[in-house]
């Protein structure tokens, strides 16, 4: 399983693969056309609750992540649709954060690859 991180405002190349935008809402300013999303995993993104008190804060990451695995151990059958969509080649996950490192996107990740 071979997953990369992009923003989604970034151009979209042919070496991402299958692009998966792993957000619960649909990101600002961007075309469902210019995103060029072929699949949208809301299903699997973090509560609208954890995601307002995580707010990127350094400090909560680690527990965000606890939380955000708790929820998606509960969400099997989103995730299990993510992993068939994982199954068929390279895939991106694109999110909308500005925060690279420390975002959902991230963590959704480390959890398919575990």
């Amino acid at each position: 399983m071979s997953i990369a991180l992009k923003r989604i405002y970034e151009f979209p190349t042919a070496a991402d693969g299958t692009r998966i935008l792993v957000e619960r809402l649909w990101p600002r300013g961007i075309s469902k056309e210019g995103a060029a999303v072929d699949y949208w995993a809301k299903d699997t993104a973090p509560s609208h609750e954890l995601r307002k008190w995580f707010n990127h804060n350094p400090e909560r990451w680690e527990e965000f992540k606890r939380l955000y695995y708790t929820e998606l151990d509960e969400s099997l059958q989103a995730v299990e649709q993510l992993r068939s969509r994982l199954a068929a080649g390279p895939a991106t996950f694109v999110f909308a954060s500005r925060e690279a490192a420390l975002n959902n996107a991230v963590a959704l990740k480390g959890y398919m690859e575990r």
